[in-house]
C-alpha cells in the first residue's frame, strides 16, 4: 500500500471518475440551499436531492464531488465523544460518485473495487463487504463479476444495509465497504463480528442504490429510474492509506496540532498525555472556519449557536493547555486555511474574516468564561454524588453568562455529575417565546420604524444623541464618559432586557463612539450598566438626529437603566487616528510631489490600513512612490502639532484649506491644520479623529499603488504596528534570500540578475542535450522497433519524457529515414504524470491509415481525444496506465489496416 498525501487522495478520487465520464461537480455551501429542514449539508447527496427526485434536471447523467459536511447529533456524532474518540468529527469531507438512472450497481461495484485496489492500492485480503440479505444482485455482482472471495461479503438487515431518504420516497439497498483492523482473526468469524458490532471492522464506503419508493402503506415499488449515491469518508479513507489508527493522528489534522503544540511548548510525550485539548482544538477550528467561510456568524440561533458552540467548547478545552495569547485559535485558524485552501478557495478568500470573527468571539467569551466555569463548579459543588444539575442552572449560565450547555455538560460530566437536558430546552423555550428575535437593520422598513421611535422619544424629550468625539478645537475627544441610556431596542422596538449572547441596539443621551464618516470607519468598544455588558461591534445613523449603538450582550442580563458607561475601543482608535493623520500627510505630499492636479477622490481611514483616492493621469514611476513615502516620513520625524480649529468656511478657504472634492459643507467648518504657519505642512476641511502630534504616528510605508478607474489612482499604506511588521517581514524575507544568495543585501539585484542569465544559459543547454539524447533514442528504436507490414515499415514505441515539440520533431526525423511506405506511432508520459500520443503516416499510405483517425480511434483508451490530418495527428489523456493498451491496439489497427 503506497503512501498518499490526503490531498493526493481527495484528487485520486475526483480524477479517476472524471477519467470515467463523470462530471466533476464542487462541493456545496455547508448552508444547504434547496432542504430548509437541514441544519447543515450532512453528505455528498444533498446537492443532487432534487436530481434525484426528478424536480431538477442536470446537463449530465454521473457526478463526482468532494463534499463539506458538518453533523454534531446523531448516532455516530454526539458532541462530547469529539476529542476522546478516535474517528468522531464534527466537519468532515464526503468522497462521492452518483449516477443519475445513468449506470446501476454493477458498474458502481466495479468502479468502487478498481479505485481502492488499483489507484489506493488496498490489499483485498484486508477488504469485507457488506450486502442486504434481500439484494441477491449486489451479492452476485461482488463474488462472480468483481471476483470477491465468497467469505468476504456479508449479508445484513435493514439497520445496517437499507436507505431512506424519508418515511416515504426513493429509498434502496446499500452495500458498504470495510477495512479489517484485525486480519488475524480470519474470514470464518467475520459474519459474528459484523452481527455484533465488534468494532473490528471500519466501514469506509457506503454505496447506496436507490431502486424502490417507499409508499405510506409501508410499500416499497420500483422507481421508474434507478440511481447510485455514494459516500466515502475522506477522514478514514486517508487514516487507513497512511497506516494510522486514529484519524487525528493524519495530516488532515496533525499541522493544526503541531502548530497549537508550538505555541504551548510542550514535548511530544506531555502532548501525547493530554490530547483531548489538542484533538478538540484542531477539529471544531476546521468546522469553525468552513462554517464562517460559507457565511455563519456565532450567535444565538440554529447554525450561528453550532458556530459559537464548537469555539466555545474548542476556547474551553485550550484553557487546559499552556497558552499564553489570548486569541489563539483565530491564529491557529490559518493554518486550517493554509491546509484546505488549495482544495477549497473560499477558505483563502475568507482568510481575514475567519481571523477576525474567531478573535472576536474569544474576546468576548474570554470576559464571562472563567466567571461561568466558576459559578457552575460552585453548584456542582453543592449537588450529592453522580447529582443533576438542574436546566433552570444550566440555562442561568447560558444566557448570562454565556456558556453554551455543551460546555456546561463536558464540565459537569468529567466531575461525574449530569445535566437535566429537558429543564434546559423547557426554560429555553420560555426565553425564545418571550424575545423578539431577527436581524438588526435587515428586512424593516428603516425610516418608517426609526423614524417612529424617534417621535416616541422627542415626544419624551429627547434632542438626540450628543457626540462627544473632540471638545471645541480638539483633534479628539473622551474616549469614555458615563452617560444616560435613551432606549434599548432589537429591530427599533424598546425592549426592557436582553441576555447574554442576543443582538440589541442602544441610543444614549451622549456618546464618544465616532460614527462611519469621510472614509474614517466606526468605533467600537463597550457599554456598561449594573453586572452587565454590551460589546459595541458598529454604530450607525439610520435617520438624522437618532445614533444607534449594535452589539450583542456580552455579560450579565442588559437592561434599560438610567446611567451607563460607553468606553471605545482605544487601542483601536489610536490606530485609525494614526492611519488618518497619515491620510492628511500623504494628501499633502502627493500634491507636493505630483502637482496641485491631485484631489482627494476617497478614501478609507481603518485601524489596519488607509486607502487614499486621487486624480492623477499615469502611474506612479517607483521614484515617486518612495519620494511620496520618504517625505511623509520625514514629516512624522518633525513632529509637527496637529491643530483643529472650528472656522468659517468662506475664512477657511480663503486661507487654502483643501476640502473633499464633491463634499456639501455647512457655513461653519472644522479644520485640521498639521504644523503652523510657515511650517504648516497639511491643511484640509475634516470632521474625524487625529492624533495631537505627527511623531506619534510612528511610521509610514506604501504598500501598493494601483489604478481603479481612468483618471484615477489608489495609494493603500499602512503605518505604527503595521508598518513595523511589513518592514520587519521585508528585513528578514531580504536578509533571509540574501543569506541564500552568499551576499549582501545591497548587491542583491546584480546577484540575481547574474542567476537569471546563468540559468537561461543552462536551460537553453539542457534543451539542446534532452533533444540530443531523444533523436539517439529514437535512432536506437528504428534499428529495434521497425517492423515491415505487408511491404510498410511500422513502428509503435513508447519513448522516454520529453516535451510536445520533441515529439513532433520525431515524426520528422521518422520522415527523413523513411520516407516512403512508413507509419509511427509513439507515445509517451510527461513530466506531469500525462500520456500523450503522436502518429505520422508518409502520403503513399495515406489512402490505407489515416493517421487523424488512428489517433482518435486508440485516444480514448488513455482517456483522451484528439486528431488531426491524414498524414500527422496527435493526442493527449489522463490515464498514464493505459498508455501501453493504447499502443497495443495502435498496432493492431494499422495490421488490419494494410492487410
Amino acid at each position: 500500500m503506497k503512501y498518499m498525501t490526503s490531498a493526493e487522495i481527495r484528487e485520486a478520487f475526483l480524477d479517476f471518475f472524471e477519467e470515467h465520464q463523470h462530471k466533476r461537480v464542487p462541493s456545496s455551501s455547508l448552508v444547504p440551499g434547496n432542504d430548509p429542514t437541514l441544519l447543515f449539508t450532512n453528505a455528498g447527496m444533498v446537492q443532487f436531492k432534487d436530481v434525484f427526485l426528478g424536480i431538477e434536471k442536470r446537463d449530465y447523467t454521473r457526478a463526482t464531488t468532494a463534499q463539506k459536511c458538518m453533523r454534531v447529533s446523531g448516532k455516530h456524532n454526539d458532541l462530547e465523544n469529539v476529542g476522546p474518540s478516535p474517528r468522531h468529527h464534527t466537519f468532515f469531507e464526503m468522497l462521492g460518485n452518483f449516477s443519475f438512472g445513468d449506470y446501476f450497481k454493477r458498474e458502481a461495484c466495479l468502479y468502487a473495487y478498481q479505485l481502492i485496489t488499483q489507484v489506493y492500492e488496498l490489499p483485498p485480503e484486508r477488504l469485507f463487504f457488506t450486502v442486504h440479505r434481500d439484494d441477491q444482485e449486489a451479492y452476485d455482482i461482488w463474488v462472480n463479476e468483481v471476483g470477491v472471495p465468497p467469505e468476504r461479503v456479508c449479508v445484513m438487515g435493514d439497520k445496517d444495509n437499507f436507505w431512506m431518504m424519508a418515511e416515504t420516497g426513493p429509498c434502496g439497498y446499500t452495500s458498504e465497504i470495510h477495512w479489517d483492523k484485525y486480519p488475524e482473526q480470519g474470514t470464518a468469524s467475520a459474519q459474528a463480528s459484523f452481527d455484533a458490532d465488534d468494532g473490528r471492522f471500519l466501514e469506509f464506503w457506503n454505496l447506496v442504490f436507490m431502486q424502490f419508493e417507499a409508499q405510506p402503506d409501508g410499500s416499497r415499488i420500483p422507481l421508474p429510474k434507478t440511481g447510485v449515491d455514494t459516500g466515502m469518508g475522506l477522514e478514514r479513507i486517508v487514516a487507513i492509506i497512511q497506516e494510522k489508527d486514529n484519524n487525528y493522528d493524519t495530516d488532515l489534522f496533525m499541522p493544526i496540532i503541531r502548530a497549537t503544540q508550538e505555541l504551548t511548548g510542550q514535548t511530544d510525550e506531555e502532548r501525547d498525555a493530554n490530547i483531548v485539548p489538542y484533538r478538540v482544538i484542531a477539529d471544531h477550528l476546521r468546522a469553525a472556519s468552513f462554517m464562517i467561510a460559507d457565511g455563519v456568524r456565532p450567535g444565538t440561533q440554529g447554525r450561528d449557536y453550532v458556530c459559537r458552540m464548537v469555539l466555545r467548547r474548542a476556547m474551553r478545552f485550550s484553557k487546559k493547555l499552556p497558552f499564553d495569547t489570548p486569541t489563539i485559535l483565530a491564529e491557529l485558524s490559518q493554518v486550517v486555511v493554509n491546509i484546505m485552501g488549495e482544495a477549497y478557495p473560499e477558505l483563502r478568500e475568507q482568510r481575514d474574516t475567519i481571523y477576525r470573527t474567531i478573535a472576536l468571539e474569544e474576546q468576548r467569551f474570554l470576559r464571562t468564561m472563567d466567571r461561568g466555569i466558576e459559578e457552575l463548579n460552585l453548584m456542582l459543588d453543592e449537588l450529592p454524588e453522580n447529582g443533576v444539575l438542574s436546566g433552570e442552572k444550566a440555562f442561568y449560565l447560558h444566557a448570562t453568562l454565556g456558556l453554551p450547555l455543551e460546555v456546561t455538560r463536558d464540565i459537569a460530566e468529567e466531575r461525574g455529575f449530569s445535566i437535566d437536558i429537558a429543564g434546559f430546552k423547557a426554560e429555553q423555550e420560555k426565553h425564545i417565546a418571550a424575545s423578539r428575535q431577527g436581524s438588526l437593520f435587515g428586512e424593516i422598513d428603516v425610516e418608517a420604524v426609526y423614524g417612529e421611535l424617534m417621535n416616541q422619544l422627542e415626544a419624551q424629550g429627547f434632542k438626540g444623541t450628543v457626540q462627544r468625539i473632540y471638545a471645541e478645537n480638539a483633534v479628539c475627544g473622551e474616549f469614555s464618559l458615563q452617560t444616560s441610556m435613551i432606549a434599548l431596542l432589537q429591530n427599533g422596538h424598546p425592549i426592557e432586557s436582553a441576555n447574554v449572547g442576543e443582538r440589541v441596539e442602544v441610543v444614549l443621551a451622549e456618546t464618544p463612539f465616532y460614527i462611519e464618516s469621510g472614509g474614517q470607519v466606526s468605533d467600537t468598544g463597550i457599554i456598561e450598566g449594573d453586572g452587565w455588558v454590551i460589546d459595541i461591534e458598529d454604530v450607525r445613523k439610520p435617520i438624522s438626529g437618532l445614533i444607534i449603538h449594535i452589539g450583542e450582550v456580552v455579560e450579565g442580563i442588559a437592561k434599560h437603566t438610567s446611567t451607563v458607561t460607553a468606553s471605545i475601543n482605544v487601542k483601536r482608535r489610536i490606530a485609525i487616528m494614526r492611519n488618518h493623520t497619515a491620510t492628511h500627510l500623504l494628501h499633502a505630499a502627493l500634491r507636493n510631489r505630483l502637482g496641485t492636479h491631485v484631489q482627494q477622490r476617497g478614501s478609507l481611514v481603518a485601524p489596519d490600513r488607509l486607502r487614499f483616492d486621487f486624480s492623477h493621469d499615469q502611474a506612479m514611476t517607483h521614484d515617486e512612490i518612495y519620494d511620496v513615502e520618504r517625505d511623509v516620513n520625514y514629516a512624522i520625524l518633525e513632529g509637527l502639532p496637529v491643530i483643529a480649529r472650528l472656522k468659517h468656511l468662506d475664512e477657511a478657504r480663503a486661507e487654502g484649506a483643501m476640502a473633499l472634492f464633491g463634499e456639501k459643507y455647512g457655513d461653519i467648518v472644522r479644520t485640521i491644520s498639521i504644523g503652523e504657519n510657515e511650517e504648516r505642512y497639511s491643511y484640509e476641511l475634516c470632521g474625524g479623529t487625529h492624533l495631537a502630534n505627527t511623531a506619534m504616528i510612528g511610521s509610514f510605508i506604501i504598500v501598493q499603488e494601483t489604478s481603479i478607474a481612468q483618471g484615477i489612482r489608489r495609494i493603500e499604506a499602512v503605518t505604527g504596528e503595521q508598518a513595523y511588521t511589513v518592514s520587519s517581514m521585508g528585513l528578514r524575507t531580504l536578509q533571509s534570500i540574501s543569506q541564500q544568495l552568499q551576499t549582501q543585501p545591497v548587491n542583491l539585484p546584480d546577484r540575481i540578475s547574474g542567476l537569471q542569465a546563468q540559468l537561461k544559459h543552462q536551460e537553453r543547454e539542457i534543451q539542446a542535450l534532452r533533444a540530443q539524447l531523444a533523436r539517439f533514442e529514437f535512432e536506437a528504436l528504428l534499428k529495434t522497433q521497425l517492423e515491415t507490414v505487408n511491404g510498410a515499415n511500422v513502428m509503435v514505441a513508447q519513448v522516454g519524457t520529453t516535451d510536445s515539440d520533441t515529439m513532433r520533431k520525431m515524426a520528422d526525423w521518422f520522415r527523413d529515414a523513411i520516407a516512403q511506405q512508413g507509419i509511427l506511432v509513439v507515445g509517451m508520459i510527461s513530466e506531469e504524470g500525462k500520456p500523450q500520443l503522436l502518429a505520422t503516416v508518409t502520403k503513399d499510405l495515406t489512402d490505407k491509415v489515416h493517421a487523424g483517425n488512428l489517433i482518435r480511434e486508440i485516444a480514448h483508451i488513455i482517456g483522451g481525444g484528439g486528431g488531426g490530418r491524414p498524414n500527422m495527428a496527435q493526442a493527449g489523456g489522463k490515464d498514464a496506465t493505459k498508455l501501453s493498451e493504447a499502443l497495443e491496439q495502435a498496432k493492431t489497427l494499422i495490421v488490419s489496416a494494410l492487410n
